[in-house]
């Protein structure tokens, strides 16, 4: 046996690689802090609508909600029940309008985009919901609404809500 020993090293990466790692880590995350601190937006354009619809959420009775055409004040639709991302994403967008004191406002404006997105913009805030971003099951209960067609002028559900609200069935509490 001779008197040769082996070095067995615990760190399996050079120690120049490790601080070359740590320093483009450090250089990822002050960039990505820099861009989101600045308050620039980072999204891909919008493609060119090709169907769009404003429209217009009452409370009706029961506790549903009436979706009318804001151009002609129609119903195109009265959901009833749950309708819990219908509900869901109209909270989250009248939140904000309660935050800025604007009330039911400016009727929603409901998009479809050539590449196939589906947005639900509120003028009033410029807030704005990409709805495809939930599936294309939740997607579609506002893609219903878009291709609804215009009821005639005669119909026979009457708007007995309690007003125009942006809020869609949503208690004091939960605003």
């Amino acid at each position: 046996m001779g008197g040769t020993s082996e070095v067995i090293s615990t760190n399996p990466v050079p120690r120049g690689a490790a601080l070359a790692i740590g320093v483009v880590l450090a250089g990822v995350l002050l960039s990505v802090a820099t861009v989101r601190l600045s308050g620039v937006e980072v999204r891909a354009p919008d493609a060119p609508a090709v169907l769009s619809r404003d429209l217009r959420f009452e409370d009706g009775p029961a506790g549903s909600v009436l979706v009318l055409d804001a151009a002609s004040g129609r119903v195109l639709e009265q959901v009833e029940g749950e309708a819990g991302f219908l509900r869901g994403s109209l909270r989250a967008l009248s939140r904000e309008r309660q935050r800025r004191g604007l009330g039911s406002g400016p009727a929603f404006t409901l998009t479809q985009r050539a590449d196939g997105r589906l947005t639900l913009a509120d003028p009033a805030t410029g807030e704005r919901i990409d709805l495809e971003s939930f599936g294309p099951t939740n997607a579609a209960v506002y893609l219903r609404l878009l291709q609804a067609p215009l009821p005639p002028a005669t119909t026979s559900l009457s708007v007995t809500g309690t007003g125009p609200v942006a809020t869609a069935g949503i208690s004091p509490s939960q605003r």
